[in-house]
């Protein structure tokens, strides 16, 4: 996919806002303890708006031309002179326990504001769960020999419950990446319960499954869904649709003599034939063509695939049996929110954890253009969609600035620690040594998320 103006916009105003919202934790905090705060900056490199305050501490407000951060500059002496007067107030002279927290506020905030967020959405809209209703099972596939067939209702993912498709997921990461196995509780459509055992037991396997995409259609199922016409909602600029002569609205009737029964039925037509030549009977208006399209082939979990570069219309709206809704009151939502900013926090540092250890895909490391894409979809797909996305990126943020790097918040927490327990500073080498370690880690975990980007956008 290709990025446009769009997805540039919403992907600033995104990393602005939860920006914003971080270095302000450190600002409000460190004013309330009585620290003098030199500058707010949003943003890094030369300054595009700025403004000084009038009071005493004359602290200068900045908007800067890299969106991609910011900072809280505080009086500090190790930076340069201080006033004997103002000197009570520098950092290194404030006591350990108040620097620290300083420090965890940045991240305290991006976690109160994804919770707060996640509340007003559940107060406003309620909560609305997808049923986990099995769709399709892939005959010889884990889920098969699992006991899984087509009609069960997932109710539980080992001791976590589900109460819709997404817990299931969260929940089937989980396992695959630890150990590979799941105890499911599913419900059968006679509304019978039974216990199967999800095994994936190579460990090559479970951490191809922790791709991303590729979860579901490794373990061989798939959620039920309703059927979409076989007709096109959009089609890529000089894809092979557009090539033919496709556009937009046209119903596919038939794939080279053959009915087609729905856009799923048209999507297995065009994959199982990659590089081929395929003739489409189809229908614009009043009126039916023929057209041959040449299938692209693309490379997807290691096979080839057909593609044409097309998209199914919206629509295929799922009947109310396959919704639970629940209306949430103030208090109801507030906790609500607390708790799914928890699970989601929590399975993020396990996943981390197994990523370092080689038991998740490093392929789930996403960069500046991945992180743009999905803000500039979840922007057009409407208000709803883009507070999600901000709950996410913000959980991500908070979560990542408490990792122990020492240019890190998380690494000037463990030096705080460090210089209280010891009863006095750390050595310049030291902190030197841990800030060049620190950078190293964040240039390789950013040149991976750079190269993930690179490949899902050209690969």
């Amino acid at each position: 996919m290709s990025l446009s103006w769009q997805h540039l916009l919403a992907f600033l105003f995104a990393v602005g806002l939860l920006v914003t919202v971080h270095e302000f934790g450190h600002f409000w905090v460190a004013r309330r303890l009585g620290f003098k705060v030199l500058r707010f900056s949003v943003g890094f490199g030369k300054a595009l708006w700025s403004r000084t305050e009038s009071g005493p501490d004359r602290t200068e407000y900045v908007v800067a031309a890299i969106p991609l951060g910011g900072y809280v500059k505080l009086l500090d002496e190790r930076e340069g002179d201080v006033d004997p007067v103002e000197a009570h107030r520098a950092f290194n002279r404030r006591p350990h326990w108040q620097r620290i927290l300083v420090l965890l506020a940045g991240p305290a905030f991006n976690i109160i504001f994804a919770v707060l967020l996640l509340a007003g959405m559940l107060l406003v809209n309620g909560m609305t769960q997808l049923r986990a209703v099995v769709g399709e099972v892939h005959a010889d596939s884990p889920a098969a020999h699992a006991g899984l067939v087509a009609g069960d209702e997932i109710l539980r993912v080992g001791n976590r419950v589900a109460g819709g498709q997404g817990d299931v997921m969260l929940g089937l990461l989980d396992r695959v990446s630890d150990d590979g196995r799941a105890a499911l509780l599913v419900r059968d459509e006679s509304g019978r319960e039974r216990v199967l055992q999800l095994a994936v037991t190579d460990a090559a396997e479970r951490r191809r499954l922790t791709e991303p995409e590729v979860l579901l259609t490794g373990l061989g199922f798939s959620f039920w869904r309703p059927r979409l016409p076989a007709s096109i909602g959009a089609v890529t600029p000089d894809g092979a649709a557009a090539k033919a002569g496709l556009v937009a609205g046209d119903e596919v009737l038939t794939v080279d003599g053959a009915t087609v029964h729905g856009f799923e039925d048209l999507r297995q037509h065009i994959e199982s034939r990659p590089g081929q030549s395929l003739l489409l009977q189809v229908r614009r208006g009043d009126a039916e063509h023929s057209l041959r399209v040449e299938v692209d082939s693309a490379l997807v979990e290691g096979r080839n695939v057909g593609r044409i570069g097309i998209g199914s219309v919206r629509g295929g709206q799922y009947p109310q049996s396959m919704l639970r809704h629940t209306k949430v009151g103030p208090w109801s939502a507030l906790m609500l929110g607390s708790a799914q900013a928890w699970d989601m926090t929590a399975l993020q540092a396990r996943v981390f954890w197994r990523m370092l250890m080689g038991q998740v895909s490093l392929k789930n490391l996403s960069g500046p253009l991945t992180i743009a894409e999905y803000a500039g979809e979840s922007a057009t797909s409407g208000v709803s969609a883009f507070a999600g996305f901000l709950v996410l990126i913000s959980l991500s943020l908070g979560f990542l600035n408490l990792l122990p790097i020492p240019i890190l918040d998380g690494g000037q927490i463990v030096y705080q620690t460090l210089e209280w327990i010891k009863g006095s500073p750390l050595s310049e080498r030291f902190q030197i040594l841990g800030q060049q370690l620190g950078i190293a880690l964040l240039v390789l975990l950013m040149g991976v998320a750079l190269f993930n980007d690179i490949v899902r956008q050209f690969g």
